[in-house]
């Protein structure tokens, strides 16, 4: 679809400087872009791209004055990052949806479809699930029996839910998400090898959840692995059986959380983050990329590191690792002077 500045300065209250009918059907990055596409500033640090961008127009805030002459048509708002989420959601909508129920899919008698469903080629849906009115199910997805699937939600192809799990309302589960699949769990045996322990439990997924591509939850041995309303995970993240993760938390790539361990409400877990089994983490608590955790950690909290320490305690030992080299060429040099001075 094709707008002008002036109809988009309409629907975000915004004021346009430029021309008011340029035609804007894309939205691009302001280092590049091409013509027709709709740019924003909202970090300064990007503000020499605003010079030389070849996109038709640009967001910036209300009070933003150049410093250089700009050819592409700017539209001055109240609050940018705001209006490009508002922007990003009707280009969402927009988009044509997909409709209507496969023939090539294999329904069970037994399962309970509702209204205005998508359900894609290739999919399978076994006895007693049921799946929520509007929910969007791409091709190549497996639903297990007695599955759980809320209204509006969305399994992307490939996504694979074992037997009993329950998905809330309004998640996204990316593509190749695995859901319900065992527990780690292994007994030693006397012959020295490993008995599997059965894991009877199930997954619970409460609504508004979205789960990166390729990421898996696994199934609880007793009771359910549960991931809270609002939590959002990055792809390749993998949550041991017995997990619990507290609402609106946010984890990205690589983080591997072991068994039976808790996450609080609103932590971020960064980038490759370990957390080893039978750990709590209380709310509201920061994970830098890479730390490792191995015990408790209380409400409010920051961690850095393997094993990870407190933020402060971190960031000093950090400094002083780094001087490590001269320190010790500088203990050397004083060992030396010292056994000179006593021969």
């Amino acid at each position: 679809m094709e707008f002008t500045a002036q109809m988009i300065a309409g629907l975000l209250a915004g004021d346009v400087v430029g021309d008011e009918n340029a035609s804007i059907y894309t939205i691009s990055s302001i280092e590049g872009g091409k013509k027709g596409g709709l740019a924003y500033l909202s970090n300064p640090r990007f503000e020499q791209y605003l010079y030389t961008t070849k996109c038709s127009v640009v967001l910036v805030e209300r009070d933003f004055e150049p410093k250089e002459k700009v050819s592409a048509t700017l539209i001055k708002v109240d609050n940018v990052n705001a209006c490009v989420l508002r922007l990003l959601d009707m280009y969402n909508a927009m988009k044509p949806q997909k409709k209507g129920i496969s023939k090539l899919a294999s329904i069970s008698k037994k399962a309970t479809i509702g209204k205005d469903c998508y359900i894609g080629d290739f999919v399978v849906i076994e006895a007693g699930a049921v799946i929520g009115d509007g929910a969007k199910i791409y091709p190549q997805c497996y639903v297990g029996d007695n599955v759980k699937i809320g209204a509006k939600t969305t399994l992307h192809p490939g996504v694979k839910i074992y037997e009993g799990c329950s998905i809330g309302e309004s998640c996204i589960l990316h593509a190749g998400v695995v859901i319900g699949a065992d527990g780690f769990g292994f007994a030693p045996n006397a012959a020295g090898g490993f008995d599997k322990i059965p894991q009877l439990g199930n997954v619970i997924i409460e609504d508004n959840v979205e789960i990166g591509a390729n990421s898996c939850i696994d199934r609880a041995k007793t009771d359910s692995t549960i991931i809270r309303k609002g939590v959002k995970l990055d792809n390749l993240i993998q949550i041991g059986h017995n997990v619990i993760v507290g609402e609106n938390t946010v984890s990205s790539a690589q983080t591997g959380i072991a068994g039976t361990s808790k996450v609080g409400a609103n932590c971020f877990l960064a980038g490759q983050v370990g957390v080893a089994d039978h750990v709590t983490i209380g709310d509201r608590v920061k994970i830098g990329a890479k730390s490792g955790i191995d015990k408790d950690v209380p409400d409010g909290e920051i961690r850095f590191g393997s094993p990870a320490l407190a933020g402060i305690n971190y960031h000093r030992s950090f400094a002083v690792f780094k001087e490590l080299p001269d320190l010790r060429r500088r203990v050397m040099k004083l060992e030396a002077e010292l056994a000179e001075k006593e021969r």
